[in-house]
């Protein structure tokens, strides 16, 4: 058994759980050692991650027994759902408290929860905003909100790291598209709102820094971002490296809520908040803080230039 402390990491074959994975199996430092937890042992990211030295355990979310035998002898761990798999706060909830509740059996001294805010502190009255899902304005917002309280009557060490929009989402979901008019444009129902973005390995990366920081973080929120930009500097940073013009063509959140893609109404009003509420959301992300945490974070700039290539010509 290694001496090093033992960090489980769920979703280590995923884009947060693998940026962490990544970063623990990096560090020149060897601080950590990972224990890589995955539904699929066998897959090619797991066996990868294997070679390298991870010690790779299956593990079902929706068993807390198997969590529980996953935590053994851990130090800390690395805690998110995959919420968009199943689009159902019920299981979302019921997995976040199994987490806790294995956290605890199994003694963990630190986790991280990887969660959102809690948007109906701004839109509980703001019928522009439809309640969802019963009760919720952002589902996949609010659920893992709620969910934080489970790690906190658990009496589980816990950071709870609050997470943003992904840079990723450029290059499926908002890629600039050449318009009816032949003109490259960049669509985001951000109206003029910052929208704060952030690589997704910089996720993991920053929990890495917040774990090497140790439990005198848990109780805290950490909310992070690469970079929080309008959409008309996104625009300028595309113009820039792909070297055509771009404009910013905001769309509206009703297109959006309208457009008939899974989960839209509860992506139209995530944005909807994000543009309402700037300060809320926008304004408590610094960047430079993260950067404390995270000394390799990227700027929108940079993981541009590295993604070149995959948004070939326009």
């Amino acid at each position: 058994m290694s001496e090093k402390k033992i960090i489980a990491v769920v979703g280590a074959t995923g884009q947060q759980g693998g940026g962490l994975a990544r970063a623990i199996l990096d560090d020149p430092e060897r601080r950590f050692a990972l224990r890589a937890l995955t539904r699929n042992p066998d897959s090619e990211s797991a066996r990868a991650l294997a070679a390298r030295g991870a010690e790779v355990v299956a593990a079902d979310l929706d068993d807390e027994a198997s969590l529980t035998k996953a935590f053994e002898g851990a130090y800390g761990a690395y805690l998110v759902t995959a919420f968009w798999e199943y689009n159902s706060v019920e299981r979302e909830q019921h997995q976040a408290r199994a987490m806790a509740a294995a956290a605890k059996a199994a003694g963990l001294r630190h986790v991280i929860w990887s969660t959102l805010p809690d948007t109906r502190l701004h839109l509980r009255d703001d019928d522009r905003a439809p309640t969802l899902h019963g009760r919720y304005k952002v589902p996949h917002f609010d659920s893992k909100a709620e969910a934080e309280a489970f790690f906190v009557e658990a009496g589980v060490p816990t950071t709870f790291l609050s997470t943003t929009f992904y840079f990723e989402a450029f290059l499926d979901f908002f890629r600039p598209v050449r318009d009816p008019d032949g003109v490259v444009a960049l669509h985001l129902p951000m109206a003029g709102g910052r929208l704060p973005g952030i690589a997704a390995e910089d996720i993991g990366r920053t929990a890495f820094g917040v774990l090497a920081r140790g439990p005198e973080l848990a109780g805290e929120t950490i909310s992070i971002s690469g970079e929080n930009l309008t959409g008309e500097e996104y625009a300028a940073a595309f113009a820039k490296q792909l070297g055509t013009d771009v404009a910013y063509r905001p769309m509206g959140v009703d297109q959006l809520r309208a457009s008939g893609a899974p989960g839209a109404d509860d992506l139209a009003n995530m944005f909807f908040y994000y543009a309402e509420h700037e300060a809320a959301f926008a304004g408590v992300r610094d960047p430079e803080a993260v950067r404390r945490l995270n000394p390799r974070l990227q700027d929108f700039t940079t993981w541009l230039a590295g993604h070149r290539d995959a948004f070939g010509e326009l």
